[in-house]
């Protein structure tokens, strides 16, 4: 029985990490820390950024809640440690994978959610600033581009008629 409460933690803090890295996004990466994830937002020579900072900063707390997990023996710190991981490895494939091509995969994909995450990713980046931008989240798409995209198919489907 423990072990499914350890499960049920380790989703319910996936769940919270969106809320978290929103705003970590909003408030901090495009804050008091804007000068470490500016060149995400602007045209730079090479793949890495320093932005990619942020991968060793919030990965962090991960590896301390299981280094002290695994030295307390609280397997509730290893769950949290393990929702926050999860989290990490989704934002990873999601993020840079789908939608910045690091790995030229899915490049094609016709999936709706990937078409939404898209576009409402190239609405944060159309704003070069710290200031003044949208869709701070990283896995959930909210609706007015999910709806943009459901338009999309609508015309598309209306002009193959």
């Amino acid at each position: 029985m423990q072990y499914l409460l350890y499960i049920l933690v380790s989703l319910l803090v996936f769940l919270a990490m969106e809320v978290i890295a929103w705003a970590s996004h909003r408030y901090i990466m495009h804050g008091f820390l804007w000068f470490l994830h500016r060149d995400h937002h602007q045209p730079h020579p090479g793949k890495l950024e320093k932005n990619d900072w942020f991968a060793v900063i919030f990965a962090t707390p991960c590896i301390l809640l299981f280094w002290c997990g695994m030295y307390y023996h609280n397997g509730w710190l290893n769950a949290i440690a393990t929702g926050i991981l999860l989290y990490g490895i989704a934002y990873f494939v999601v993020h840079d994978i789908i939608v910045h091509q690091r790995v030229k995969l899915f490049s094609r994909s016709r999936n709706k959610y990937i078409r939404a995450i898209r576009w409402a990713h190239k609405m944060h980046h159309r704003h070069l600033g710290a200031g003044h931008g949208e869709s701070f989240g990283f896995l959930y798409v909210e609706k007015k581009y999910r709806n943009k995209i459901k338009q999309d198919d609508e015309l598309q489907r209306k002009n193959t008629l």
